[in-house]
């Protein structure tokens, strides 16, 4: 049910009643199959989806309207790490959620991603519903 990904203070009516918004949702990732996998999950929840191949091309999409950013660790040009870093010291959008996606699963991979800013960590391969409960996650900022 769409009502269960996201809950945000701008979603809540006078009366109370809480209606689901789509958001905007940067995706950046070297692999083309993973872009259209995390892109295939994203949209079909009903989202709106900007891809990105590197950190680098991610920083030239990146603007205020962006309510999410899902990202790989490791990348070329730019990875993950360097990606938050640029994004939580940038001018623009600095506090909007990061999810890292990723197969690393060191537990000081993970603190280095949340000690750069990273909200949430998803390590691969993981399934639609852990990725949709996360974002619902990270997103939530209001709950009845």
């Amino acid at each position: 049910m769409r009502a269960e990904l996201s809950c945000r203070r701008d979603d809540i009516t006078k009366s109370g009643v809480v209606l689901w918004k789509p958001m905007k949702v940067l995706v950046v990732d070297d692999s083309v199959s993973m872009r259209q996998m995390v892109n295939l999950i994203l949209t079909d929840a009903g989202h709106s989806v900007i891809l990105a191949s590197d950190g680098v091309e991610a920083l030239e999409k990146f603007n205020q309207e962006i309510e999410l950013v899902i990202t790989d660790f490791n990348m070329a040009k730019m990875g993950g790490i360097e990606l938050v870093k640029a994004i939580r010291a940038g001018q623009v959008n600095r506090t909007v959620p990061v999810i890292m996606l990723t197969t690393e699963s060191e537990s000081n991979k993970k603190r280095e991603s949340m000690q750069a800013g990273a909200t949430a960590w998803i390590t691969k391969p993981f399934n639609r519903d852990s990725m949709l409960a996360m974002i619902e996650k990270v997103t939530r900022t209001v709950r009845f």
